[in-house]
């Protein structure tokens, strides 16, 4: 792990240091977790603990896509409860976790800066506005459209 032995002697470098393992890896595996620890100073529980309170990490390997769903106030009070609901079960998967067959991994996210367009939904780097149960699974059809003309 390279990032870790250009960063571990900087103060506060565990934050630097998961990040570049995550970009990576895609993920902190949980093997990494005591040569993280080792190689910083730091209990393993110091480094788990920060990884577990932090969201955005992952112990697993992500999907092929990522879906990003808005929790902000803005998004709630337009209907993102709903949403949030019908994703996790047309997905069959919970937040922070993966689909059986790894097309999608399913993350919360605290605002994606676009209220106007609420609720709102990041897959990768494509920001979709005014998103409903609906307008999901008319999403989702058309992935499902892609892999299949893609075999």
């Amino acid at each position: 792990m390279d990032v870790l032995d250009r960063l571990k002697d900087k103060p506060g470098a565990l934050l630097p240091v998961l990040h570049g393992v995550q970009n990576a890896l895609g993920h902190v595996p949980e093997d990494a977790v005591p040569l993280i620890a080792h190689e910083m100073n730091l209990s393993r529980a110091d480094v788990h603990g920060v990884i577990s309170f932090y969201h955005f990490f992952r112990t697993t390997p992500p999907g092929r896509r990522t879906v990003f769903l808005c929790r902000a106030e803005s998004c709630q009070a337009m209907g993102a409860a709903q949403l949030e609901r019908h994703v996790k079960q047309r997905l069959g998967v919970d937040f922070h976790q993966t689909t059986a067959d790894g097309a999608f991994s399913l993350e919360p996210v605290y605002c994606l800066g676009n209220c106007a367009c609420s609720p709102a939904m990041l897959v990768d780097d494509e920001l979709h506005g005014r998103v409903t149960p609906e307008r999901f699974d008319a999403w989702l059809e058309t992935q499902a459209a892609r892999t299949e003309d893609a075999s």
